[in-house]
């Protein structure tokens, strides 16, 4: 045997946040922020809740759209207390370092990401872990990557605390900063689904710490199958997120390559987003007609280019928004854009497999309206148990490998 053979697995990612510019209210709040920048000796606690488990990781770290170098004194990884999302405290004892080309801190240059070394460091499927990350000297602008909206509260204290078991006095926020990727080294046939899409998938309405997004809750299902279990399951949706232009975060067409072509151990991809097209778009029969072929011809992009990459394609139909103030118009015209767009992902044949999402969370008595048990409040968004009724309608064949 050739003991200079390359060891038998792979990478694959295990959890991802898409990375965004921090608007002005996202950015860490006082005394955290200010002329000089942002986290200025500063230690920042995060939890990020995995798919499938590993005995080894790494970390991706992003400066995508910061306006100065990222420059990170140390990091640590842990479990946290209670093994739960969005507390501040860890097992006294589980912490450990972690490292760069052997060193604790990088600088990570404007627009790029760093992978940490491999860690030996067990996590469990479907478990929560810490990352600590301290700042000596901040991030010296304001242009942050972070993602808003994570639904996962974050610890900021001053001062060096990465190897702390507990962070008493701490800020908290609800948004995650520069952490973009974990990954674990699979000997098994793992694989991971990207979900790419809007604040639907990004789990507006969902429950902060409670990790109840439809992604999550896809993940729960894959887990219970063992013909699914090693398919881990990656979440890149942005609230706003539209796919033709920028909104709040890039087009789905300008991130594809960095959110879903460049992740690690991605066999399929889900698109569950075109509704903030639709809802921008002048509310005029020609506006809504010519969105309707421009969406069409953006969905078959993303496939040619995921194809390309080996990728499978499942398209997920438009849930209702019949009743929402801001983008149900008195004339019907964006509905009737959503139900022309569903029928083509149904019968277009550009995607591997359609998810009817519409049909899953649809009233049946009222079809242009989400079911009221599932509604969010605003006849757009959903709770919790609308997202679970999105996961139950993806048949887990889909992902048997």
């Amino acid at each position: 045997m050739n003991s200079s053979a390359p060891p038998v697995g792979r990478w694959v990612h295990t959890w991802v946040s898409a990375p965004q510019r921090a608007a002005p209210d996202d950015l860490p709040p006082a005394p955290f922020t200010g002329p000089g920048g942002v986290l200025v000796d500063a230690t920042l606690r995060q939890t990020a809740r995995v798919s499938i488990g590993g005995d080894r990781l790494r970390l991706r770290f992003s400066n995508a759209f910061g306006g100065a170098v990222l420059p990170i004194t140390a990091v640590s990884v842990a479990l946290p207390a209670g093994g739960r999302a969005g507390v501040g405290a860890v097992v006294p004892g589980s912490s450990r370092p972690v490292t760069f080309r052997g060193r604790r801190g990088v600088v990570v240059p404007v627009g790029a990401q760093v992978v940490s070394d491999p860690l030996d460091f067990a996590v469990g499927p479907e478990a929560n872990l810490t990352v600590t990350v301290h700042l000596a000297d901040g991030q010296a602008s304001d242009l942050v990557t972070s993602h808003p909206g994570s639904r996962t509260t974050s610890y900021l204290a001053a001062g060096d605390h990465v190897e702390a078991d507990d962070l008493p006095g701490a800020s908290t926020t609800d948004h995650w900063y520069f952490l973009s990727g974990i990954e674990v080294w699979s000997e098994r046939p793992a694989a991971a689904v990207v979900t790419l899409g809007d604040s639907l998938t990004d789990g507006r309405g969902s429950t902060t710490n409670g990790n109840d997004r439809w992604p999550d809750r896809l993940s729960a299902r894959l887990r219970s199958d063992p013909a699914t279990a090693d398919v881990a399951v990656l979440n890149q949706g942005t609230g706003g997120n539209r796919v033709l232009s920028d909104g709040i975060g890039q087009a789905a067409l300008a991130r594809l390559d960095r959110d879903v072509l460049a992740q690690t151990g991605v066999a399929w991809l889900v698109v569950f987003e075109g509704i903030n097209d639709l809802c921008t778009t002048e509310a005029t029969p020609e506006a809504q007609e010519q969105l309707v072929e421009d969406l069409c011809a953006a969905y078959e992009q993303i496939v040619v280019r995921a194809h390309a990459h080996g990728i499978k394609v499942y398209g997920a139909t438009l849930a209702p928004l019949g009743g929402n103030e801001a983008y149900d118009d008195p004339d019907g015209l964006r509905d009737a854009s959503r139900r022309a767009v569903n029928e083509w992902i149904r019968g277009g044949g550009a995607f591997d497999a359609v998810l009817d999402f519409d049909a899953a969370v649809r009233d049946p008595e009222e079809p242009r309206r989400l079911l009221a048990a599932y509604d969010e409040g605003d006849h757009l968004h959903l709770g919790p148990a609308g997202y679970q009724a999105l996961a139950d309608a993806v048949p887990l064949g889909l992902f048997a490998r």
